[in-house]
């Protein structure tokens, strides 16, 4: 197999964020740009010799000619095995799931996820190791280290694979093989939940259901799984076509941009149950009748009821979710008698509890929940969870999440985005919070008492590592809090997170609207902030 040897230079800003490296795709498009990275992730992972890899995406613009290239480089370093799927599509759970079953070395996602696509849209790609988890930060400090000091990279001149095309091919001494991208997921899935028991109530009663799939890379997984698998009416997955440019949508999974869903949903002849994914397929949005389900709350109801689906029958070991999730979880946790984790925003930071057994299921208040199953957050596997509840307990979901307030209180919760904030401006507010925060415990800022204030920092009970600056906590006492976060996301500017919480068990004040019941912590937020005044934004661009 001819190879060749391509001499390069080091581009700035290859440094993998908490989903691996997302820029626009124009940016990938320079000459050397991708295949600097895919060269300096070799590198950082050392001898490639004879192992084997898993490639594939979400599908966006620029995804399958990415493939053609990483195929091209890994066989020039030497893997021996690659696993891709057909077309090029594999949702990141999915992709999760084919690298556990086949123990591969490791995989390369190409996504950035809940981000727009297409020609002017976003892409990325990250690594994930053999546990199917998001590479570890040991790693991508490495990746970013080699990627700053490249001055070579290696690649086939072999001919395209063609990614259409089922079975093994060759690429010079390497076998390529092209997979069906949801029969493995489908399996995994079946071996988890009831199936039967679900098709039974989504096929006898008059339940009805709609799932979104944002022409993103769920809609073959869904279409398979719920119409064809579980026996849903044809038309109940919308949006199931995977585009490009995602249908010039944004693929994220909540009450702004999965509008066409959350407006069915809201009808006067709304189905029953709603569900929507997002750009990978690692996000989930539920939402009942005329009810929209938080993160927060889903991660905590599932846990409740874990129990009631056949793979956590025997119980859970844990809890984790990431510290700006509300604390609804670990009220579940405590009642359970398990150990509740609070760790760093990012997936890879669940991976080391779930792979030492101390917990069995995690989530983000970003959409995303996922159990020991895989080691990444996975959208389809939470409607499952929730199909199979609701057939157990033949409840509709306001019912069920009511149900769970009498039991355990509400965590009213929620996200407020500011999207696009000048970077400069971002720093500037963030350095304002930190620069406060020594002087705030024990002050009394309106009718609270503030009971700590810090930044908040993770040690990792497994590996001892720390991740430090994780965000700006404010908690008070009874369990409030306000917490600021800049987003690693994004690739335009910075994302300003502010998440607000406030816990309630009185019986007769369950069902306030969030906004109004949060609605002086909220303006509480703004103060201490100054957001309006560092950054002139009088509104978020997204609530959820």
């Amino acid at each position: 197999m001819p190879i060749s040897t391509i001499n390069t230079s080091p581009f700035e800003g290859q440094k993998p964020g908490t989903s691996g490296l997302r820029k626009k795709v124009s940016v990938f498009k320079q000459s050397h740009y991708l295949e600097n990275f895919i060269q300096s992730t070799f590198n950082a992972l050392g001898d490639c010799e004879d192992k084997t890899l898993v490639v594939g995406g979400d599908g966006r613009y620029y995804n399958q000619t990415a493939i053609q290239i990483i195929l091209k480089m890994a066989a020039a370093n030497g893997f021996s095995h690659v696993w891709v799927g057909q077309n090029g599509i594999l949702s990141t759970p999915a992709a999760s799931c084919v690298i556990r079953k086949y123990k591969a070395f490791g995989g390369l996602i190409l996504s950035a996820s809940h981000n727009p696509a297409g020609i002017d849209g976003d892409f990325g790609i990250k690594f994930n190791t053999s546990n199917g988890g998001p590479a570890p930060e040991s790693i991508t400090s490495k990746i970013y280290e080699h990627s700053a000091e490249i001055t070579e990279y290696k690649i086939s001149n072999a001919a395209d694979i063609a990614l259409h095309k089922l079975g093994q091919q060759t690429l010079g001494s390497m076998t390529v093989e092209v997979i069906d991208p949801v029969s493995d997921y489908a399996q995994l899935m079946q071996s988890i939940f009831d199936f039967p028991k679900i098709k039974t109530f989504i096929t006898t009663s008059d339940f009805s259901m709609r799932f979104d799939a944002m022409h993103a890379v769920t809609g073959p997984y869904a279409i398979e799984i719920l119409e064809n698998l579980l026996g849903a009416p044809k038309g109940t997955v919308i949006n199931g076509i995977p585009l490009p440019d995602f249908g010039n949508g944004h693929p994220d999974p909540n009450l702004t941009y999965a509008e066409e869903l959350v407006t069915e949903l809201f009808s006067d002849n709304a189905p029953d149950f709603g569900a929507a994914s997002d750009g990978d397929g690692d996000r989930n949005m539920i939402l009942g009748k005329q009810f929209f389900v938080t993160p927060s709350d889903s991660l905590a109801i599932l846990a409740a009821n874990a129990q009631l689906v056949p793979a956590y029958k025997n119980g859970i070991t844990g809890i984790a979710r990431s510290m700006p999730t509300s604390q609804a979880a670990d009220r579940v946790a405590e009642k359970l008698g398990v150990e509740c984790f609070e760790t760093p925003t990012g997936w890879k930071f669940f991976g080391n509890l779930l792979d030492a057994n101390r917990v069995t299921l995690c989530g983000e208040e970003s959409f995303g929940t996922g159990s020991n199953h895989i080691r990444e957050k996975d959208g389809l596997w939470a409607v499952l969870f929730w199909l199979n509840i609701l057939a157990v307990k033949q409840q509709s979901v306001a019912e069920l999440v009511n149900q769970h307030w009498l039991t355990f209180g509400r965590n009213y919760y929620t996200r407020h985005d500011y999207e696009g904030v000048p970077t400069e401006q971002a720093e500037a507010l963030i350095e304002h919070l930190q620069l406060q925060l020594p002087t705030l415990p024990q002050q009394q800022l309106g009718k609270r008492i503030v009971s700590y204030a810090d930044n908040f920092s993770y040690h990792d009970p497994i590996d001892d590592s720390i991740a430090e600056k994780q965000g700006i906590r404010i908690g008070f006492e009874g369990g409030d809090r306000i917490i600021f976060r800049l987003s690693g996301t994004g690739t335009e500017g910075a994302t300003l997170r502010v998440y607000i919480e406030s816990y309630q068990d009185d019986p007769e004040q369950l069902n306030t609207d969030t906004q109004f019941a949060l609605a002086d912590l909220i303006q509480l937020a703004d103060e201490l902030a100054k957001i309006t005044e560092l950054t002139g934004r009088t509104a978020p661009t997204v609530i959820t």
